[in-house]
């Protein structure tokens, strides 16, 4: 048996119970780290679990940031540097994954206060996560401003691309689940996956 919740439901259901709600209904989602720096060298690392594929040619992701009504470092320092990380989650550091999203002052790097280690990779300025099995260089390319809610959608080309040497298929797909990638439900809730099978690509 299945239940109802209507519109006027949602209107009246208490915010957060809501937010829990409508970022669960979504499904499996995922959930990366970003790291960022700013001209000062201040480095920043903050979890993002709307992480979007946009296109293959040329190779572009999406994210969405919440509104900038408030001090927001990750798109500050994007938009300063031009440059940043997206790092995949793996079963040892979710839970310093999930820490980041703590309202830290722009002074207190998130590695510090979590206990990643930063990692630097030949031009790129933007630091990457360590101990992190995927990790993605990010060329900033076009920021997006969505009038329906604020919220702002910023694209960037992939660079560069770092993984473990045996999880490269001979076709060109990336078996993060090899890797260890975690994905997320809802607003806290972390998963490891379980493949069915890879299916032959549709045609009529």
């Amino acid at each position: 048996m299945k239940i109802q919740i209507t519109e006027t439901d949602l209107i009246q259901m208490e915010q957060r119970k809501r937010a829990h709600l409508i970022n669960s209904v979504g499904g499996f989602k995922s959930i990366c780290l970003i790291g960022t720096v700013d001209l000062k060298g201040q480095t920043n690392l903050a979890i993002f679990s709307s992480i979007v594929h946009i296109g293959s040619n040329p190779p572009l992701i999406s994210f969405i940031m919440r509104p900038d009504s408030v001090e927001r470092h990750t798109l500050a320092n994007i938009l300063e540097i031009g440059r940043y990380t997206i790092n995949h989650l793996n079963e040892s550091i979710y839970k310093q994954a999930h820490q980041t999203s703590a309202r830290y002052p722009k002074e207190t790097s998130e590695f510090d206060a979590t206990g990643l280690s930063t990692e630097y990779k030949f031009n790129c300025k933007a630091p990457f996560v360590k101990q992190s099995n995927i990790q993605l260089e990010m060329e900033f390319k076009q920021r997006i401003d969505l009038t329906i809610n604020s919220t702002i959608m910023i694209i960037g080309e992939i660079k560069n691309i770092y993984f473990p040497k045996d999880c490269l298929q001979e076709d060109g797909f990336l078996d993060i689940e090899k890797a260890g990638t975690v994905t997320c439900s809802g607003l806290d809730s972390y998963h490891l996956s379980t493949s069915l099978e890879r299916l032959p690509y549709a045609k009529v």
